[in-house]
């Protein structure tokens, strides 16, 4: 496994730890529809939270927050339309970003930016 797969990898779990350490309760992880993946599925309050993590290196050429592209996020509603289908769901649904930033070995910034985008479904 390359360094890029292994900081993407450990900056999951960072993520997912951050998630439980702050009241989510997770569902799925890295569910799959067709081609696409939802990295973290989660509720709270009960609101269905579909999650992105971004991870990337701290002072890299782009920030986590720049890879959230209008393209992804379609991707995602698409996967997210199946997920709620598929377990027959009727919830509040919310589209979140983790952006993990990777410092040192398990050592990570991470940003929380809830509603990054909003569907129109």
């Amino acid at each position: 496994m390359g360094i890029t797969q292994n900081i993407g990898q450990s900056g999951e779990e960072a993520a997912a730890q951050f998630l439980l350490d702050n009241g989510f309760e997770l569902k799925h992880r890295n569910w799959r529809s067709g081609h696409h993946e939802i990295d973290i599925i989660a509720t709270r309050n009960n609101i269905l939270h579909i999650i992105e993590v971004k991870c990337r290196k701290i002072n890299g050429l782009t920030t986590p927050e720049d890879a959230m592209t209008p393209r992804k996020f379609k991707f995602l509603c698409s996967a997210a339309r199946n997920y709620i289908s598929e377990y027959n769901l009727n919830m509040d649904v919310q589209f979140d970003l983790l952006a993990v930033e990777y410092i040192s070995d398990r050592n990570y910034n991470i940003r929380y930016i809830p509603n990054v985008m909003v569907p129109h479904w």
